[in-house]
């Protein structure tokens, strides 16, 4: 049985009433809110809220789900939505949601909502919570690893766009005998949100780093180093400095703006990619614009990338170049990795053609 009221910490979870439309209106129809749940009227207004308060809401509960209104603790003023839907019976899952209103965000609201209506779904016999993302939302993220949930993949076209057409979804779960606390991460957040060694700063890659990171990856000499030797769309750009956090958080890699300490000046771009976490191996990739080259800055990313991830427990990366790239072999050597040996064919040239790669390794053995 699933209660009419559950106590959150600094908020409680309790029906919708007739006295809510007005702060419901303000809070759905926030264009964050707007932005992630396209499924809802836009604009949303006191009509939508009063029918969502009269019939909406208490009509989840005939499906085996609930919504709940998220009300102040101390003044019961509404400050968000949150509730179960979705409920499968045979397979014991139901899935989570909320929305925050902007005046109640960055105070661990949205997590401690989450964690409760897990607590209370598991002990109304749920055995599997389900918590849906789009990519472009690391703070949803953030709630979900913060409330025990994993990545478990990708739900390929499971959301609605705003265009009307189709998005894909990231998964999150909870099952009823996961841990309490938060959901460990394989790739943690930069100390102090950078790695810097006052000649080079790496940062995380973020949206207004277009411009810069479309301008190195379309240069002649860095879309010959691509795996696919094509130029990179804008768009393409765009959808990789957008989800750069998300591709943190679920441990997939880690990607980097290089930047000038002295100005802050995007220098250029490095990567870690955790492609093996059952070893713990992970591949390093790198490049610099033409105006940053011949300074040193390569070899600082790169030492300060391999300081990182052995810090936070990998045990070996790997590099590889294009035989006649000299210069990208010495940034490595300077380094402190070693050639491996030749991969041959390794990568897709231009046509039907491969083309080989030089390995260079490093373990955290011996990094100094």
């Amino acid at each position: 049985m699933i209660p009419e009221v559950v106590p959150a910490g600094p908020v409680r979870l309790r029906p919708f009433r007739p006295a809510d439309a007005d702060d419901l209106a303000a809070g759905c129809d926030d264009p964050e809110n707007l932005r992630f749940n396209p499924g809802m009227p836009q604009p949303y207004t006191v009509a939508d809220a009063r029918w969502w308060i009269a019939e909406g809401a208490p009509a989840a509960r005939s499906t085996g789900g609930v919504a709940y209104a998220v009300a102040d603790a101390t003044t019961d003023r509404l400050v968000g939505g949150a509730g179960l839907s979705q409920v499968v019976p045979v397979r014991g899952q139901a899935e989570v949601g909320y929305w925050v209103a902007p005046r109640a965000r960055r105070r661990g609201v949205a997590t401690a909502v989450t964690r409760a209506l897990a607590a209370t779904a598991f002990r109304a016999g749920l055995v599997r919570l389900e918590l849906l993302t789009d990519a472009e939302n690391p703070a949803s993220q953030r709630v979900a690893l913060a409330a025990g949930f994993r990545h478990e993949g990708v739900r390929r076209a499971a959301g609605q766009s705003r265009d009307g057409g189709r998005r894909d979804l990231l998964a999150w779960v909870r099952l009823t005998d996961d841990p309490d606390g938060p959901t460990p991460r394989v790739l943690p957040d930069l100390p102090g949100g950078r790695l810097t060694d006052g000649v080079v700063t790496l940062r995380r890659l973020v949206p207004d780093d277009v411009d810069p990171l479309h301008r190195l990856h379309t240069l002649p000499e860095v879309v010959g180093s691509r795996v696919r030797q094509v130029p990179p769309t804008r768009a393409a750009i765009e959808r990789r400095c957008a989800v750069a956090e998300s591709e943190w958080l679920v441990g997939d890699s880690a990607d980097f703006a290089l930047c000038d300490a002295s100005t802050g000046a995007v220098a250029g771009g490095c990567v870690l990619i955790h492609d093996e976490p059952a070893t713990g191996q992970g591949m390093l990739g790198y490049s610099l614009l033409p105006e940053a080259r011949g300074r040193g800055l390569a070899t600082r990313a790169v030492r300060l990338m391999a300081g990182w991830a052995f810090g936070i427990g990998l045990a070996r990366l790997w590099a590889g170049t294009a035989p006649e790239n000299v210069a990208s072999q010495r940034v490595l050597e300077r380094a402190g990795f070693r050639r491996e040996g030749l991969m041959r064919a390794r990568l897709p040239g231009r046509g039907e053609t491969r083309t080989d790669a030089m390995l260079f390794a490093l373990l955290a053995t011996d990094f100094r």
